[in-house]
């Protein structure tokens, strides 16, 4: 691999974890900060708004683009998840990023690899009942990407909050010596959180899709008023369910520091977290609790 270290505006491309090092090494002996942004492609304004706040807090920014098997269970999309590759690159040049880290999955998972991590904590409970493979999964490839990567920084977006806390539980955990910082949802002027996923949604789903949102903003504000978690909680179920979402796999409040469930009224810094259902498409989002 040639690249051209001097041009900062070059996006450069790497998909070996040997020619990754090698170009972090060499940005690290000019005495530059990196900035890491680990993403599953398909990009959309959310992700290079990561890439803008990495650019911030760093001299390079490296942007991964690797849709992780080990997170997905067999009936989940993973055949079918977006990839973009080509606009992907030109979305990152744009922001500002300097290298996209590409690899296939025999890079990333070489034959024989056996190593898993297994995440307690925050991975408990909500995503990690509905879908209990994911975080022992994006645990595993984060960390790989961090020990590829070796950034300062890393930004995750605040629209994924509980693989957000999971991640930041990790790095304590095992002492991996990066920030990590969360960036606050990118959302559509209707208030959807922005989403690879909503790419699937039919004009009819996208009209219900848009009043998640609002569903959960209520909430939000209803919890900063003394109503009890479980009230609230059904509350907004009972109001996507009534917006047209077919089904519901939670509403929940939530302890912002470590996503524990209140037993009355939320008392301390919360969020309220959704995961709801519309034709095949699954949706999550979240929102902070006013204080």
């Amino acid at each position: 691999m040639t690249v051209d270290i001097s041009d900062a505006s070059a996006l450069n491309i790497t998909r070996t974890v040997t020619d990754l090092r090698s170009l972090v090494s060499a940005w690290k002996r000019e005495g530059f900060t990196i900035g890491f942004v680990p993403t599953m492609g398909a990009l959309h304004e959310g992700h290079l708004g990561l890439v803008r706040e990495a650019a911030q807090r760093a001299d390079r920014v490296i942007a991964s683009v690797f849709v992780n098997p080990t997170q997905f269970a067999a009936h989940e999309d993973l055949g079918s998840y977006p990839r973009q590759e080509a606009r992907d690159a030109e979305l990152l040049a744009g922001a500002g990023c300097h290298l996209l880290f590409a690899p296939s999955v025999d890079e990333m998972y070489p034959a024989g690899a056996t190593t898993t991590i297994s995440v307690g904590g925050p991975a408990e409970d909500l995503e990690g009942a509905f879908r209990p493979q994911m975080f022992g999964g994006v645990a595993l490839v984060v960390s790989k990407l961090f020990n590829q990567v070796q950034p300062d920084v890393a930004v995750f977006g605040e629209k994924d909050f509980q693989q957000l806390m999971v991640v930041r539980r990790m790095v304590r955990d095992l002492d991996i010596p990066v920030e990590i910082v969360g960036n606050p949802t990118e959302r559509d002027g209707y208030g959807l959180a922005l989403s690879s996923r909503n790419a699937y949604l039919s004009e009819a789903e996208l009209e219900v899709a848009r009043q998640l949102n609002g569903v959960l903003a209520e909430g939000a504000a209803k919890a900063g008023t003394g109503v009890s978690a479980a009230v609230i909680e059904r509350e907004a179920e009972a109001a996507l369910l009534g917006a047209g979402f077919d089904s519901i796999d939670y509403v929940a409040v939530r302890d912002a520091s470590d996503l524990s469930a209140f037993e009355g009224p939320v008392d301390r810094p919360a969020r309220i977290l959704a995961a709801a259902r519309i034709g095949k498409t699954r949706l999550i989002d979240n929102m902070a609790v006013p204080a």
